[in-house]
């Protein structure tokens, strides 16, 4: 029972481990301050807007590790990112905790949201805390899934939740995550280019709109783009291993430079030039950093072929012009 001889002893114990535990928090604190870094734990509220999480999925009772746990849903600010206990949390309550785990009467699963690979504490943030200390590897608890596509693992800082944030808007506006919920990672290094790659998409609808001479929704004209251009560049980027060549980069990265770089040099060369494909800037690309350009490359004829921005306005004021019964506009 509580009134035990064995619990009163741990909790002493646990009093004097809660005050070094303050302690320890104090210092990751100050250190945090000297580094810049944010000594808190990640709070799931703002997670879950920033990655537009909606879905839940509950996964039953597992055995979680106990350092994949990141986060909480209302007491990030009372334990530092380690669960040590700061100073709105309460000694006496945490000695508790810490003397039912240690004697025979236990604690119950602790609740978690899953999301990627992290974990959050819906319940049971002592019991987490004082797993810390003890040095659990695991804890049990019944878990909660929040599935995303997007990759989200311990130990990331907040530039790279605010990358993912922007991820997640870019595949909401797209639909991609609804049309095309198997994608290939669409994930670019800098988070300002997404809008640049939105503006690839938004193109690609113009010229669906002109083929098919009817409006065109941007979930479509954006599944369009992922089967028709964006899996097609990335299976040619696989195929050669070219992203051996910048590993700090994304296959998505590669991709807006390829397309950028063969835009660049059709605007140069004039729309009258011989039409180049992705296979050709892929060329461009390992040529520029003298890294030797495979054979089998070289032969490629891929069916990409990629428009100028003038192409496609031509296109659509054409397409216009037939409607209204007029001649060609571009013609001399």
């Amino acid at each position: 029972m509580t009134d035990d001889s064995g619990f009163r002893n741990y909790l002493q114990e646990g009093m004097n481990v809660f005050q070094n535990a303050r302690r320890q928090a104090f210092i990751q604190e100050l250190m945090g301050l000297v580094r810049g870094k944010s000594a808190e734990l990640l709070s799931f509220d703002d997670i879950k807007a920033r990655l537009r999480l909606r879905e839940e999925s509950y996964k039953g009772l597992q055995n979680v590790p106990v350092e994949k746990i990141v986060g909480s849903v209302g007491r990030y600010r009372d334990f530092t990112s380690n669960f040590l206990p700061r100073g709105s949390t309460s000694r006496d309550r945490w000695s508790r905790v810490y003397a039912q785990v240690n004697s025979l009467e236990g604690v119950p699963p602790v609740e978690l949201y899953q999301v990627g690979d992290a974990y959050f504490v819906r319940d049971g943030n002592h019991r987490v805390s004082v797993a810390r200390q003890l040095h659990s590897q695991t804890i049990e608890a019944h878990v909660t899934e929040l599935p995303t596509s997007i990759k989200i693992e311990p130990g990331m800082s907040l530039e790279d939740l605010d990358k993912a944030g922007s991820y997640a808007a870019f595949l909401e506006e797209t639909g991609l995550e609804t049309t095309r919920p198997h994608h290939q990672s669409l994930e670019l290094s800098e988070s300002s280019r997404y809008s640049d790659m939105l503006g690839h998409i938004y193109l690609h609808k113009s010229v669906l709109e002109h083929k098919k001479g009817q409006p065109v929704d941007i979930e479509d004209a954006a599944a369009d783009w992922y089967d028709n251009v964006f899996r097609p560049a990335v299976t040619l980027i696989r195929k050669y291993d070219v992203l051996e060549h910048m590993p700090e980069r994304t296959e998505a990265d590669l991709y807006l430079w390829s397309i950028d770089h063969l835009r660049d040099v059709r605007e140069e060369l004039g729309d009258e030039a011989e039409s180049r494909r992705f296979s050709d800037a892929l060329v461009d690309f390992l040529a520029e950093r003298r890294i030797p350009v495979p054979k089998d490359l070289l032969m490629e004829k891929d069916e990409s072929v990629i428009l100028t921005k003038t192409q496609v306005m031509r296109a659509i004021d054409l397409g216009r012009a037939r409607e209204n019964g007029e001649s060609d506009p571009t013609a001399d």
